[in-house]
């Protein structure tokens, strides 16, 4: 075995028991981020795309650059599943198959392109691969036949286990920019410190329509290296009132409980947005729905969408409640942190706001930040303003985040704000297009420096790939 192979075999961790229609298999759980994918039966041949087709290639170290990129791909969130995995390749498309045949094309957040795109993992042939089941087609497999890679149906052979199996080695064209900092498609990052340790919990994106149902938490102690803690709220089995529309969540906590805010709405019907909170003992969840109804209905206030909340506590310890699209809201939350006085809601609605509100406090000054344009316009972009409350009066102060075309960074919005415990060091996390083929549903995650002049203005953000 290979120096690169038995690296490769570290990578992978086996997990529970799955079994498939033809044959059973041991699931096993990959490691996200840029990876290569050897051939068991072919060593020194790589999955990779040539004219967009998957196939087997030789790759070594002596190949062309554009060679190596071919064979690299970013192994994320599974587009129908985060259960299993989908296969980004650098240049932003997915490996998936149409007509039984592995191809490259880009995402249109549908049914069936993300189950074409997403595979589950299990055992491979010799210790330390992994084949890869369509997820819907369970009875087929990705295997090379001549060099060119299918999806066929699984034949209880040597020969087809050896065909279908693959080592995830080092990435022949590894990452080197720091953004973005979570691999795959995730937007609307809400940022936090709890305990001296980094979360994030950010939209499912990649869906057509941003119709994706569950969250998922990742937490950090570096803001550089993220563990994925899985799925912590799921619309479907978790939330009565919504099944769809899971988007933009907000996390506090209080006397040692932690509370997600999100928005929901039904995938048919009154698909109206309301937004929810739900509780757990643990910044990773699980969350169970607080109220078992929506905190705010969407017919409750007149005007704009109920999405986006958002959490700002006092120094006093009083928590307030910021939301809304096309109108931006604001109320004191009661020490439970799963009511409020709805006769108490004010309407501060800042000059070009859209939506995306956020409030942080320094130096005694309070901003208010939010998202101007459409989330699926390049110039989606973050504005601020300052005041002297939480609730204002507030003074606009202009953008501070916005696209950067000689780097294709585009649509940079959807922000939150974190402070390093015990200093005056500020990061904002924000989505943006994908680089290089996203668009308003194929947007990915970004965190960079957020400093403030010596007048306690903002300093625009230089957004960074």
């Amino acid at each position: 075995m290979s120096a690169r192979s038995l690296l490769a075999a570290s990578l992978l961790l086996t997990g529970f028991v799955v079994v498939l229609s033809s044959s059973p298999a041991q699931a096993a759980t990959l490691a996200t981020g840029a990876r290569s994918l050897e051939s068991v039966n072919y060593a020194g041949r790589y999955v990779r795309h040539l004219d967009s087709l998957g196939r087997i290639d030789p790759i070594t170290a002596s190949s062309t650059a554009q060679a190596k990129l071919d064979a690299t791909f970013t192994v994320v969130n599974g587009l129908a599943s985060p259960s299993c995995y989908s296969f980004q390749a650098k240049n932003g498309q997915f490996l998936r198959h149409r007509d039984y045949r592995l191809r490259l094309d880009t995402n249109t957040g549908d049914a069936t392109f993300r189950g074409d795109a997403t595979f589950c993992a299990v055992d491979g042939s010799v210790t330390g691969s992994v084949a890869l089941v369509s997820y819907n087609y369970p009875d087929r497999r990705i295997r090379h036949r001549d060099f060119a890679l299918y999806l066929d149906a699984y034949q209880d052979t040597a020969t087809f286990r050896a065909d279908s199996s693959f080592r995830l080695a080092t990435p022949w064209a590894p990452k080197t920019a720091k953004n973005p900092v979570l691999p795959g498609l995730f937007a609307d990052p809400q940022i936090v410190n709890f305990n001296g340790r980094y979360y994030l919990y950010p939209t499912t994106d990649g869906y057509a329509g941003w119709g994706g149902a569950y969250y998922k938490a990742f937490s950090s102690a570096d803001l550089v290296n993220w563990t994925d803690h899985g799925v912590i709220l799921d619309h479907g089995p978790d939330v009565s009132w919504a099944d769809n529309s899971a988007w933009a969540p907000g996390v506090a906590t209080r006397n040692g409980k932690y509370y997600l805010y999100f928005s929901g709405g039904l995938a048919s019907g009154n698909t109206a947005k309301q937004l929810g909170v739900a509780v757990a003992d643990s910044p990773t969840g699980p969350f169970k729905d607080a109220l078992g109804r929506p905190l705010v209905t969407s017919s409750q206030f007149s005007g704009g969408q109920a999405i986006d909340p958002a959490v700002f506590t006092d120094d006093d310890g009083q928590s307030y409640l910021y939301w809304g699209q096309g109108v931006c809201r604001a109320v004191r939350l009661n020490t439970d942190m799963t009511s409020f006085d709805a006769t108490q809601v004010r309407t501060i609605t800042p000059s070009g706001y859209n939506e995306a509100p956020f409030v942080i406090k320094r130096n005694g000054v309070y901003y208010l930040m939010w998202s101007e344009n459409d989330t699926r316009s390049e110039d989606y972009r973050v504005a601020y303003a300052t005041g002297t409350s939480p609730l204002g009066p507030w003074t606009n102060r202009g953008v501070i985040l916005q696209k950067r075309l000689d780097l294709g960074i585009k649509g940079t919005g959807h922000h939150s704000v974190v402070q390093a415990p015990g200093t005056d060091t500020w990061y904002i996390a924000y989505h943006r297009f994908a680089v290089p083929a996203g668009d308003g549903t194929n947007r990915e995650t970004a965190i960079d420096r957020l400093e403030f002049n010596t007048d306690g203005t903002i300093r625009p953000v230089t957004p960074t790939l």
